[in-house]
């Protein structure tokens, strides 16, 4: 006879206590769909579950599923040294625990330290494996993978009673999570699914879950998860059709700018969408996604400005998504081609990452260690924000954090803040807009690394850390995890805050000798 498990679920969707007003809104909509599927899984296995979805606003330690045998743990790589804690924690009180999520896929050499269990690609039988065990694995944990992502995920009507309590949490706007695909066709060599084939979910699922959501609001709003979405267009929008009548729902979604023709807009205006977060990436490489082919510099910057100013007459709110210190760049041209764009596109909002190395995420991070190029950042900082882990090769730090500085200067200045203001029409969208400008991630961040580079031209062990003289963290880094982390600090295990940078090439190193 099966025994039944008290199973808990927490979706860390903030890696610490988080009041600021752009949290407080919108952190609910930001919750992941794999942690509701699990649960969904666990249920049919004849479990009880108790499912926590973390925002930052709530109690933590207070909320922590009681009495549970076994808790899954959904985490970000930014998340990792919450969910060690977290780990620690449950584990002393007699849980076993589950670590599943990006980080535990990028780092799965790490995370086996601190948990029972590290699910990678995970299915339905993957979770049946560990319910079924449910024994402890210490020191070192057991790692599973299935051999691919799953064919099919439960949907929206399945995951409703997960949702429902996570939607009542976020104040104003509420946007149920949806996922029409798996894997990416694009082969961006930072990018976690660049090696994950693309592969449609079920459309009549997708149009069930439409037509289901009609009936728990007047005029629901849905965020795609897809990796990227509408790659077979025609196949979505007829689908969407069907399902439910015309702009009936709003959509928002992370598309490529290939995908973004006008006729293309013209459907996705028509059928509600509005909001896309297209990637741009790079002004010198990745011309794929932006079907601009061999198209650079400011020709490039031009092109892709006019298709932004198009998308906008469509739909009301558009993010550009860049990645700063690519190879390709080089001197100050990349980031004055992106305030050139800014300029020219003053009802955009520019989304900036620093090129972060995750770990098993992309095959090129298997080149940055080669090179020694990776430095041992704790994970608490790879947000693609806090630091970039990965040493410039075409700039000395602090010329790069200099141009980093002015771009977030120029994008955030009173005025290209008044010109997208002015420039956005919509009440939403404006408001979205102005909110993240003067908040951490707009004068936030500014801040932020302004205190980097005094750091980097003040003290010379925090510029070795950087120039990888020296693994020694400096002390900067090591109060602003304690300060984040509260009182789960005293929980973290004795090492967690290091880890080895270039695991994942030493693992590769290992399947090569046998």
């Amino acid at each position: 006879m099966k025994c039944k498990r008290l199973v808990g679920i927490i979706d860390l969707v903030s890696k610490k206590p988080n009041i600021n007003l752009f949290a407080r809104i919108m952190n609910a909509n930001f919750a992941s769909i794999m942690p509701q599927v699990v649960g969904v899984w666990c249920e049919e296995e004849g479990h009880e579950v108790t499912y926590i979805c973390y925002t930052g606003k709530e109690n933590l330690l207070r909320e922590l599923p009681q009495n549970a045998n076994i808790i899954f743990i959904g985490a970000f790589t930014e998340a990792a040294q919450t969910a060690y804690a977290l780990s620690n924690l449950l584990r002393s009180r007699g849980a076993i625990t589950v670590l599943g999520g990006p980080h535990a896929r990028c780092y799965p050499e790490d995370a086996v330290k601190y948990f029972d269990y590290v699910v990678g690609f995970t299915d339905k039988n993957t979770i049946h494996e560990v319910l079924d065990d449910c024994s402890p694995h210490r020191p070192v944990g057991l790692y599973f993978t299935a051999q691919k992502q799953p064919l099919q995920l439960p949907g929206v009507r399945e995951r409703w009673k997960f949702i429902e309590p996570t939607l009542k949490k976020a104040p104003l706007i509420k946007m149920v999570p949806m996922l029409g695909s798996l894997g990416c066709p694009y082969t961006c060599s930072f990018c976690i699914d660049s090696t994950v084939a693309y592969q449609p979910l079920d459309f009549d699922v997708l149009k069930e879950d439409l037509s289901f959501l009609l009936t728990k609001f007047k005029r629901p709003l849905v965020g795609w998860h897809d990796p990227n979405f509408g790659v077979r267009f025609d196949e979505y929008m007829d689908a969407i059709e069907e399902a439910v009548p015309e702009n009936s729902i709003d959509f928002i979604a992370e598309s490529s700018l290939s995908l973004l023709s006008e006729p293309h807009m013209k459907r996705l205006k028509h059928n509600g969408f509005g909001a896309m977060l297209p990637g741009i990436e790079s002004w010198f490489d990745l011309g794929n996604k932006s079907k601009t082919g061999s198209l650079t510099g400011m020709d490039k910057v031009k092109h892709i400005a006019e298709q932004v100013n198009m998308i906008l007459r469509y739909i009301p709110y558009i993010q550009t998504n860049f990645v700063l210190g690519l190879d390709s760049d080089e001197g100050e041209e990349p980031f004055e081609l992106t305030k050139k764009f800014v300029d020219l596109t003053p009802g955009a909002f520019p989304g900036y990452s620093l090129l972060t190395s995750f770990g098993q995420a992309a095959p090129l991070n298997l080149e940055y260690q080669q090179l020694d190029r990776v430095i041992p950042f704790p994970f608490h900082f790879l947000d693609n924000n806090h630091s970039m882990n990965i040493k410039p090769k075409n700039y000395s730090w602090m010329e790069f954090y200099s141009h980093i500085i002015s771009l977030g200067e120029h994008t955030f200045s009173g005025r290209a803040i008044f010109r997208r203001l002015i420039a956005t029409k919509a009440f939403i969208p404006r408001w979205m807009n102005v909110v993240r400008a003067i908040s951490e991630e707009g004068s936030g961040r500014i801040a932020y690394n302004k205190k980097i580079l005094m750091q980097l031209n003040t003290d010379a062990k925090f510029l070795a850390f950087f120039e990888q003289e020296t693994t020694e963290l400096p002390q900067f880094y090591k109060d602003m995890i304690k300060n984040e982390m509260g009182p789960l600090w005293d929980w973290l295990p004795e090492g967690a805050i290091f880890h080895d940078q270039n695991a994942y090439l030493k693992t590769m190193a290992k399947r090569i000798a046998v």
